[in-house]
């Protein structure tokens, strides 16, 4: 069947919680169509599905303060464990 999920990941710059970018992606049968990164703050689509998607929860105030608070939950708390595990 079609295979749709979602992406979360962080990339650590420094250790500085500035620098970390957290991106979390939507993809359907292996293909990126949408993805929110908190270095540009709102959704960016690539496909035209992802376009509407983007711009749909780029219009929801709390679709995008979710994933704005998920880098803070995901990312900058466990940036301890994954330093110490390099």
């Amino acid at each position: 069947g079609f295979m749709d999920y979602t992406v979360n990941r962080c990339v650590f710059n420094s250790t500085d919680p500035k620098d970390i970018e957290y991106i979390y992606s939507h993809y359907y049968n292996k293909i990126e169509y949408a993805r929110f990164s908190s270095s540009v703050g709102k959704y960016v689509g690539f496909t035209k599905h992802g376009v509407y998607n983007a711009d749909r929860w780029n219009n929801d105030p709390a679709v995008l303060n979710n994933r704005r608070a998920q880098k803070e939950r995901y990312c900058v708390h466990n940036i301890g464990i994954w330093y110490s595990n390099i």
